[in-house]
């Protein structure tokens, strides 16, 4: 039998062009399934097969786990303390192993290790195969459609056979057998049993490399496209930026008549790509993105992270778009909030922060009307610029002499720390909340002060209300009151 093995070991490996100990493996794999058959239990057995002689020797073992950790798998787990009296040095994660009885193979045995061997070297054929494959670094591959499983496309390329979801395919695109498809690497799934590559033609890193293979500027380092938004099939925005000032980034990405361009709408099932200019200047950029419409004014909110765009009543379709397509795409592209208004709703907005801003002025400083109007009309937007902004700035508000600016900064200082206080306090009130993962002292603070003090408070509250009190948007507050209400299952249990 040692002989037969090594005779075995040998033949493989030179058939399928793997290494003997890529067999030597497989057999012992093989031969620890047959010796499990023995056990009615779902016992952990080891198998080593000397590479020398051929002989091999079996092993029935047990985990050793801590006292603390209980036995999850008592068929193959043994406790530190019992495992400690049959060998008094072993460590916490080796095994105790027992020695068991050679087995003797017939013909039908030894044709089911076979088998088994040979599955284990499909494997290894095909792991090596998808490294060979992962180590050229291709990011589109080209291939053939070979057939179509449950609505994917299973696409060969060379060696690799690859799988694009139905959800990763254009939409309206019909695939048929035969069929040539490019496509984007989007991931690489070892967990699968099948086709480990799946593909994408919805992805916006698609766009991107295709124009990297289209526009040589690109990995010449002369030009970069620094972010790119899709909707598949339909639209698509690149920001584009060139590192030589003589180089046109648009011109250069949209080619001679159109081509370049041309090429990869072609490739995209004829998507409209708008190509605009990318720029350090978020408020820039976010006015490039939202071609082809013009932009009156921009305010951004660094905060919030979003910008309220002023367009006039014409240009307010063409910034929006179709079902709100363009200001999506600019807000994907952008990383930016973009808030889409027309003149009348801006002076709305901005009529309304005035009278909100000029009632805590008259509220926390003691002052009219006339002082809140003159105080907002010079740029101050709360009491912490009132408080601490330099004196000399002050000084420069011709209607305030020096002694109304000296009680004014008083005043606003007195409110602040009063509000300072009373925020402690109502953080001492919802120490609860604060043990939330994600609760924030201000966040606990806001709450408290709607009378939200305590886990079960915020468990009642709907994704709405938080989302309304918080300004977290409602992925976030749902996933806060998920958590508040985690207990309640717990207590369950």
């Amino acid at each position: 039998m040692s002989r037969e093995i090594l005779l075995l070991v040998d033949a493989l490996a030179r058939e399928k062009n793997v290494s003997r100990e890529v067999v030597f493996g497989a057999l012992e794999s093989a031969l620890a399934s047959a010796m499990k058959k023995r056990f009615k239990e779902d016992a952990d057995i080891r198998v080593s097969i000397d590479r020398d002689s051929g002989s091999h020797e079996g092993f029935r073992r047990w985990l050793v786990v801590p006292d603390e950790a209980g036995l999850q798998e008592p068929d193959k787990q043994e406790m530190y303390s019992d495992a400690r009296e049959a060998v008094p040095n072993i460590q916490v994660g080796e095994y105790i192993e027992e020695p068991l009885e050679p087995i003797e193979f017939g013909r039908i045995g030894a044709q089911a290790a076979k088998q088994a061997i040979l599955q284990k070297i499909r494997d290894a054929e095909r792991e090596q195969v998808l490294n060979d494959f992962l180590e050229r670094g291709e990011t589109i591959v080209s291939g053939t459609v070979k057939r179509m499983d449950k609505g994917d496309a299973i696409i060969e390329t060379g060696k690799i056979e690859a799988r694009l979801p139905r959800s990763e395919m254009i939409p309206k695109e019909n695939m048929r057998v035969g069929d040539r498809v490019r496509a984007y690497v989007l991931r690489i799934d070892h967990a699968a049993r099948g086709q480990q590559v799946i593909l994408s033609r919805t992805s916006p890193e698609f766009i991107r490399q295709l124009f990297e293979n289209e526009v040589p500027e690109i990995e010449q380092g002369l030009l970069e496209i620094k972010a790119a938004a899709r909707d598949p099939g339909v639209r698509a925005k690149i920001a584009v930026v060139a590192y030589d000032k003589r180089i046109d980034p648009i011109g250069t990405c949209v080619g001679m008549r159109g081509s370049r361009v041309t090429a990869v709408r072609n490739e995209l099932g004829g998507e409209q790509v708008d190509i605009v200019l990318w720029s350090e200047d978020p408020a820039q950029f976010v006015i490039g993105a939202l071609a082809p419409a013009n932009v009156e004014s921009i305010v951004v909110d660094e905060d919030k992270h979003a910008m309220d765009v002023v367009v006039d009543e014409e240009n307010l379709p063409k910034a929006i778009g179709a079902k709100g397509q363009n200001v999506r795409l600019a807000s994907e592209l952008t990383g930016w909030q973009i808030n889409i208004m027309t003149p009348e709703e801006s002076q709305n907005r901005q009529e309304v922060e005035r009278s909100a801003l000029r009632g805590t002025f008259m509220s926390k400083l003691d002052v009219d009307e006339e002082v809140a109007d003159i105080l907002i009309d010079e740029g101050f937007t709360g009491l912490e610029e009132i408080a601490y902004v330099p004196m000399q700035e002050l000084l420069e508000i011709e209607a305030f002499d020096e002694d109304t600016i000296n009680e004014l900064r008083t005043r606003a200082r007195n409110a602040l720390l009063t509000e300072a206080i009373a925020q402690e306090e109502r953080i001492e009130t919802a120490q609860d909340l604060l043990e939330l993962e994600g609760m924030t002292p201000e966040l606990a603070a806001s709450l408290a002060e709607r009378k939200v003090h305590t886990r079960d408070d915020l468990a009642e509250l709907s994704t709405d209300e938080l989302a309304e009190i918080s300004g977290l948007d409602e992925s976030q507050a749902s996933e806060l009151i998920m958590r508040a209400r985690a207990h309640w299952f717990d207590e369950e249990k």
